[in-house]
């Protein structure tokens, strides 16, 4: 932790782990898989269950090569163990317990020992210091409080890297950008749909902004949606990781160079594997993203499969971390649809959309059924301009966008094209897909 002297902007002293070699990182998490793994198997019953199923014991884990072999754990398993199922400390030594939405029935409840907090305040300090944030710096947290884990996650790592942290929450525009003015904010943490929701916004303002990072996270965003965020605003765009299941926001972050976010390996150790047959794939090869606590004591997670869908770069990164990297996360293996055999990501559809001038980075994909047949219509905002002109002008628009999603796709799909903040806007995640099928 730095101190009240220690120069602003400077290098952080909790950024030391960031740079160890590879050789000592991994004596480090061997060590901390082995004992992760033991108390997960004395504590958690259903983990030891299916350890013994497969006639293992903490003691067949000699090499970091042998969690190859350890079982998976799946979100399911945290919904069938409801509420305290998969806990491997006694609530007494529990100090707080987040949830997920529950948008399907029972939310899935995650728990922190003292120890859990301080890691987890640990690496959403290294993620904002590699981030380019810093003390001094006025950080207004747009992210959710309350059982959502963004909002008091990136609350503690600010204070700890000793910015000014403006605890806000989601919703009321107009208070946002009051704040953002007048408290001369500097970062903002929120989703980058938010944050575009915002910026609609700032053009109203008479008075220029102070932003110049923002850290960003809790959905799926593209290249696109950042160079676009950062050309129209000056906020230089970072991407944040982080999932409840694990510990919340501060897993991995981009850094400078934005290539790719580091992952805080010392803390959770990554596989990619084949979503189909659950092999580990190798570096450099796109599958799923499964992560194990290293030093998780309330609820360890051993393989836990994300469903996000990325890859590990090997390649050493400009910036000097030896932490080995993810490429940017732009969907998951989950919100994958087909339409007419061709598996459709709303990410593709996104990266499509902001290739073609005019258009704003606001859309919807409506699914509907029409005599046996799945039929996908794109809607999509576009400026003012675009919108008030001639006919002719709004058809050439939409045969360019209609153009490009089918270059991306494959497939021919209606595009509508609608006016300006007609489509409603979220103050957390992004709804993208409107799925009408089964209505």
């Amino acid at each position: 932790m730095s101190i009240w002297n220690d120069p602003a902007g400077g290098f952080h002293p909790a950024s030391f782990a960031d740079y160890l070699p590879r050789a000592r990182l991994q004596e480090v998490q061997l060590q901390r898989l082995r004992s992760v793994v033991a108390r997960a198997y004395d504590r958690v019953e259903l983990f030891r269950r299916r350890m013994e199923e497969r006639k293992l014991t903490p003691a067949s884990v000699g090499r970091l090569e042998d969690l190859a072999q350890l079982p998976f754990t799946v979100k399911a398993d945290l919904r069938d163990t409801y509420p305290f199922g998969l806990f491997a400390s006694p609530m007494e030594e529990i100090v707080r317990l987040h949830a997920s939405s529950g948008t399907t029935g029972k939310p899935i409840v995650v728990a922190y020992t003292r120890e859990d907090i301080e890691v987890w305040r640990e690496v959403m300090v290294r993620s904002f210091a590699a981030c380019g944030v810093h003390r001094g710096d006025v950080i207004q947290n747009a992210y959710g409080y309350g059982l959502f884990t963004g909002g008091l996650g990136a609350h503690y790592g600010g204070e700890a890297l000793g910015a000014t942290v403006i605890p806000i929450s989601g919703g009321n525009t107009d208070r946002q950008l009051m704040v953002m003015k007048d408290f001369g904010v500097t970062v903002i943490c929120s989703t980058p749909s938010y944050f575009l929701h915002l910026t609609e916004h700032m053009q109203a303002m008479r008075s220029p902004v102070h932003v110049r990072v923002g850290v960003f996270g809790a959905e799926p965003w593209s290249e696109a949606m950042r160079q676009r965020i950062q050309a129209d605003t000056g906020v230089r765009a970072y991407d944040i990781y982080g999932l409840s299941e694990i510990i919340g926001p501060g897993v991995g972050v981009e850094c400078a160079s934005q290539a790719g976010l580091h992952l805080f390996e010392d803390h959770f150790l990554p596989e990619i594997i084949d979503p189909a047959t659950g092999r580990v794939l190798p570096d450099g090869t796109e599958g799923e993203l499964v992560l194990t606590t290293l030093s998780k004591q309330a609820m360890p997670m051993i393989r836990y499969r994300t469903r996000d869908v990325t890859t590990l770069v090997p390649e050493p990164c400009a910036c000097g971390r030896t932490l080995r990297r993810i490429k940017r996360i732009e969907r998951r293996s989950d919100d994958m649809f087909i339409i007419r055999g061709v598996n459709v990501f709303p990410s593709q559809v996104e990266t499509a959309l902001l290739q073609v001038e005019g258009t704003l980075p606001h859309y919807e994909i409506v699914l509907t059924r029409e005599k046996g047949l799945d039929q996908m219509e794109v809607r999509v905002e576009v400026t003012p301009e675009v919108f008030s002109d001639r006919m002719r002008a709004l058809e050439a628009v939409q045969k360019k966008l209609a153009d490009a999603v089918e270059q991306v796709l494959g497939i021919r799909v209606a595009v509508s094209l609608v006016e300006p903040r007609s489509i409603a806007r979220s103050e957390g995640k992004a709804k993208r897909v409107i799925d009408r099928r089964t209505i």
